[in-house]
């Protein structure tokens, strides 16, 4: 996966790959928030403007689908992420893999 057109996406910020981590299975919009917030402790807190943008914007590229959507207003849309998502969710990792491997490189004597 190197075609001009999936490397363009890198790197996926923080929120987005949570996110994708998040719709492993299938979620909504609060449970990813909360899946989120528990994932990292606390320190990244999703706001709605930002979850819901995320979702149109992976939606729109194929990263994620909708995964059942109930007419009843009680029901919540969930989402899930597509074989597209996961293979950008792969390449992401191995990118970060990469800096973390790379960074063990240099000593800071901290």
């Amino acid at each position: 996966m190197k075609s001009t057109e999936t490397t363009k996406n890198f790197p996926l910020t923080e929120a987005l790959f949570y996110i994708l981590l998040s719709l492993r299975k299938p979620n909504h919009g609060y449970g990813i928030i909360r899946e989120v917030e528990e994932l990292t402790k606390g320190r990244v807190v999703l706001g709605p403007g930002t979850l819901y943008g995320a979702i149109q914007t992976m939606t729109e590229k194929g990263w994620i689908r909708i995964y059942s959507e109930e007419t009843d207003s009680r029901k919540k849309k969930q989402y899930i992420i597509t074989d597209l998502g996961r293979d950008i969710f792969r390449a992401e990792k191995r990118r970060l893999e990469e800096l973390v491997e790379n960074a063990g490189l240099f000593d800071l004597n901290l």
